[in-house]
């Protein structure tokens, strides 16, 4: 029986040894010291043997039973230690390799046009505001002369938090707090910025895009005064040889109101395929700022005038750089915005 205990020992740790994870060890231990384990067996045949044998095999499974222990305790240490040991191997990092190559970012061709219109327009004496995006019904459309039952309200499609909380339609609620702030003193700013509506999305369309608004206010503004500071912007952004026509329209907030046009910059007014062989693109609206919207400013006007502005950024964008899809603008292609 001795021998047998000996031969189990010597398989026992033979087999420890060779255990490669904590499951095969514990697989392992089970087989030499579990219930079902050849020395159980043997210990439950202690009845059959004499007081003598129970007494030397006794003692002789005990020190089987510690040293499988200890086996097991120090193979469990030295899986543990190589496991920490691979882990740290595996996160070693050497520092005379040359670090990773981060691409450059590109300065969004939007982002582009909008410093460009700034600088201009700083160079004209105008100041740049910005307003929020989420805005009263009081600033967006009342304040522009577009009172709650206002027919002219179907012509934006809103997206409307509550009753009086909105996504902003345009930028004119910034020159509306503008005005007020201004307390009846002239003012010659731009409104650069986001503004939302419930369009689908198209080639063309986008129910989030950019505007950049204009608005003058001071004695003895005019039509022309309009006309000469639009001109001024577009010949500076398309081109020296670019002219500007207004034709008549209509916007609540103005009176009189107009579209305007510019001459094709590509073909120099001969007509092509991007201004449909007219020679002229429409590029914006505009109009002499509405008496009714200077007094809920506070101005009085028989004494003051002005005249506002609104330029999309996506379409001067397009235009300028021949881009034929607005979504191009939102989907963050590096290949698309390196170009530019």
């Amino acid at each position: 029986m001795l021998k047998l205990i000996n031969e189990l020992e010597a398989k026992a740790i033979a087999k420890i040894n060779e255990s490669k994870n904590v499951n095969e060890l514990n697989e392992a231990k089970s087989t030499f010291l579990g219930k079902k384990s050849p020395i159980s067996e043997i210990m439950s045949k202690m009845r059959d043997f004499t007081v003598e044998q129970k007494k030397e095999i006794g003692q002789r499974v005990n020190v089987f039973k510690t040293k499988i222990e200890e086996c097991v305790n120090k193979k469990l240490q030295a899986i543990k230690d190589e496991e920490v040991n691979n882990k740290l191997k595996s996160e070693e990092i050497d520092v005379t390799l040359p670090g990773k190559k981060f691409s450059d970012g590109y300065l969004h061709v939007l982002t582009k046009t909008i410093e460009e219109l700034e600088d201009i327009f700083i160079g004209m004496g105008y100041s740049i505001a910005e307003g929020p995006e989420i805005e009263k019904d009081l600033f967006n459309f009342e304040m522009m002369n577009l009172p709650k039952d206002h027919p002219a309200r179907d012509m934006q499609d809103t997206f409307y938090i509550t009753n009086n909380d909105l996504l902003r339609t345009h930028t004119s609620p910034v020159q509306a707090r503008v005005m007020l702030e201004a307390k009846g003193k002239p003012i010659k700013v731009v409104c650069p910025g986001k503004v939302y509506r419930r369009d689908e999305d198209d080639a063309t369309h986008s129910h989030q895009f950019m505007q950049i608004e204009g608005l003058v206010v001071d004695e003895n503004v005019s039509m022309s005064d309009l006309k000469g500071a639009l001109t001024e912007v577009f010949r500076k952004v398309l081109g020296e040889d670019t002219n500007i026509r207004f034709r008549p329209s209509y916007f609540p907030f103005t009176e009189p109101s107009v579209e305007v046009d510019i001459s094709c910059f590509k073909c120099h007014g001969v007509g092509c395929p991007l201004c449909k062989g007219s020679g002229w693109i429409e590029i914006l609206g505009a109009g002499m700022v509405h008496p009714n919207v200077l007094k809920m400013a506070g101005y009085d006007p028989n004494k003051y005038q002005g005249f506002a502005f609104g330029i999309g950024i996506e379409r001067i964008t397009m235009l300028k750089y021949g881009i034929d899809d607005i979504r191009n603008f939102y989907t963050n292609d590096k290949r698309f915005l390196k170009q530019f």
